[in-house]
């Protein structure tokens, strides 16, 4: 495996190849980054994994310092999943100048749900990874990127963003990988103790019941039924943002009549410090 930290070096890298096959991470890798790789690698010929924490996305008060950094594990976890390069930047080689120029996604989408929380995190997000796509597929008559679907309203922007910017880049989605107990993982479980991390797994039950619920008793008794599912996770110590079934087409509420259409459960609870997300297809 090639490390690479400057853009020059990465497209010198990349020169000989038609077709990457990318997946971008922030590090602290677990075994869905993995999987993502596992997946990309036969969709190109060339694996290039990234590692680099975007200050864009963060709020002042949220955790971009102490954002976990394990570089020596990843790079071993990488090496050992076949990848071939890691393109690694600095702020100083992604960022040379203050990025004023930034992709700012449609309110509809990207101001609901983590963005309603997060204010600002899906321009952030969308401006990192236009410039990671710029930075590996530039040149590249064709390219493939994996994103973890635990991240549902990120995947669907990204994927609305290379469609509007004809961008020759597939967006393929990777299934959500969870631990034996179901908690999606996440590099923000580090975060949990012992007692946190037993109980975190009641917000991908509480998603699953809400699910369970909503196709059981009607849509049109859903407002009530996410306001329950939100006060027993309340009632178990835990801040809810929120518990939701949205459409999957464009993660707005269902009609109340819309029953047999493809929908999507989606949750992001705080327990403790730290705030998780998931979601359930149903």
């Amino acid at each position: 495996m090639k490390i690479v930290h400057t853009i020059t070096d990465l497209r010198d890298q990349l020169a000989p190849f038609q077709r990457p096959a990318f997946v971008a991470t922030m590090g602290n890798l677990h075994d869905g980054h993995i999987a993502l790789v596992n997946q990309a690698k036969p969709l190109g010929d060339v694996m290039v994994a990234s590692i680099f924490v975007n200050r864009l996305q963060f709020a002042p008060h949220e955790d971009f310092d102490t954002y976990p950094r394990t570089w020596e594990a990843d790079c071993e976890r990488l090496q050992a999943a076949g990848c071939d390069v890691l393109f690694a930047p600095r702020e100083t080689d992604l960022y040379p100048e203050p990025q004023t120029y930034k992709v700012h996604p449609p309110a509809e989408l990207a101001d609901i749900l983590e963005g309603h929380f997060r204010p600002g995190f899906f321009t952030g997000v969308s401006t990192v990874v236009m410039k990671l796509f710029s930075c590996v597929f530039a040149g590249k008559p064709s390219g493939a990127a994996m994103f973890g679907k635990k991240d549902y309203q990120q995947v669907m922007i990204i994927r609305r963003m290379v469609q509007q910017f004809a961008l020759p880049i597939d967006i393929v989605p990777g299934e959500t990988l969870r631990a034996a107990d179901g908690l999606a993982l996440s590099s923000r479980n580090g975060y949990l103790h012992a007692l946190e991390r037993a109980e975190a797994v009641q917000l991908s039950r509480a998603l699953k019941a809400l699910g369970e619920a909503a196709r059981a008793q009607g849509l049109d008794k859903l407002e009530a039924l996410e306001a329950q599912a939100m006060q027993v996770l309340s009632a178990r110590g835990w801040t809810p943002d929120y518990l939701t079934v949205r459409r999957r087409a464009d993660l707005l509420p269902p009609g109340t009549t819309g029953a047999a259409e493809p929908l999507v459960v989606l949750g992001a609870a705080r327990l403790g410090t730290t705030r998780l997300i998931d979601n359930l297809e149903i």
